[in-house]
């Protein structure tokens, strides 16, 4: 079991997939003998060719739109949108026309299909190279949207992604490309959609993140247990389909709750758990609900802004303390 970073287990999970199934391809700019921008296709045009590892013109509407014609003729795409600002530029393909299509064929037709995107901060790419777009697409009914945080889960969510007969944007931290290194099996495995991973259990709050921030939570987490404080710590790692019943069962547990993402905190997926657990949990919690995430701006280029602009350990234990003293 060779340890691996998280970049490298994207590549390998593609990698069994096309050999696992010859209807597996992958499309995208500069994802054939270049290797993709973080080298995360590096080595598919070799071993499967240009029939199977296809560039594409630098147009994301027409990315997403090929593999959308792809799916229906019965391939399973990878798309690949170099950085997921641009998706932006994708996003009638994606909301208008592949999340509708099961719906609007009655089920005649699926789209077996994944959009693969760098996303959010922390490497000095400014606002149009740092952007957390997954709470756009958790909006949109039709589409599955995973965050992986670690090399394991990484390669382990992108093959059930792949397996999928429904589309799935799986968004990867690049900042964790190089960063989250894990031992990963050889032997194939599939984390399911929709299953979220409690990675410490505790009894006094929960702390609920995904992406790069459970990197941060981790850190935050040895400050806290020198307090004797126990945290119950939940990496949600898909943000849509959301794994309601781990998140239920630990704050009905703890009665407290932190929710921490990278995304702007205004409408983010931690509005979105706070409000579920106000309407369904509100009998179990002790204290107002808080999160810790981006402010309302967007990415600021310069190192020292983007630092403070960014959560960090500090207002995780910050926030923390706040439920605990309330």
């Amino acid at each position: 079991m060779p340890e691996i970073t998280m970049v490298e287990a994207i590549r390998l999970a593609m990698k069994e997939e096309m050999e696992r199934d010859e209807s597996v391809m992958v499309i995208g700019e500069d994802v054939g003998m270049y290797g993709g921008a973080f080298r995360a296709t590096e080595g598919l045009y070799q071993q499967f060719g240009p029939n199977r590892v296809v560039d594409t013109p630098i147009s994301e509407s027409a990315i997403v739109g090929v593999a959308l014609g792809l799916a229906i003729m019965g391939f399973r795409p990878v798309a690949e949108i170099q950085f997921a600002d641009f998706i932006s530029c994708g996003f009638d393909q994606i909301v208008n026309q592949t999340a509708t299509l099961r719906y609007r064929t009655a089920g005649d037709m699926f789209a077996p299909m994944v959009i693969r995107a760098p996303s959010a901060a922390g490497v000095h790419g400014g606002l149009y190279h740092s952007q957390s777009p997954e709470g756009w697409f958790a909006h949109t009914p039709g589409v599955k949207v995973i965050v992986p945080s670690s090399a394991y889960d990484a390669k382990g969510l992108l093959k059930a992604a792949i397996r999928d007969d429904d589309p799935v944007i799986f968004f990867e931290p690049k900042y964790l490309y190089r960063r989250a290194k894990d031992d990963v099996p050889e032997d194939d495995y599939v984390i399911p959609i929709g299953k979220a991973n409690v990675l410490q259990e505790g009894d006094d709050v929960s702390l609920i993140t995904y992406g790069s921030m459970v990197h941060h939570c981790r850190s935050a987490l040895e400050k806290l247990e020198a307090e004797d404080l126990s945290i119950e710590l939940i990496d949600l790692r898909s943000i849509m389909p959301l794994d309601k019943e781990t998140i239920y069962a630990s704050v009905k547990k703890t009665n407290r709750v932190v929710l921490a993402y990278e995304d702007h905190k205004t409408l983010g997926i931690g509005a979105e758990i706070a409000a579920l657990l106000s309407e369904e949990l509100f009998e179990y919690l002790d204290t107002p609900i808080v999160r810790v995430a981006a402010p309302d701006t967007p990415v600021p280029y310069s190192p020292p802004l983007e630092e403070f602009y960014l959560p960090k350990e500090e207002d995780i234990v910050k926030a923390v303390h706040k439920v605990i003293e309330y």
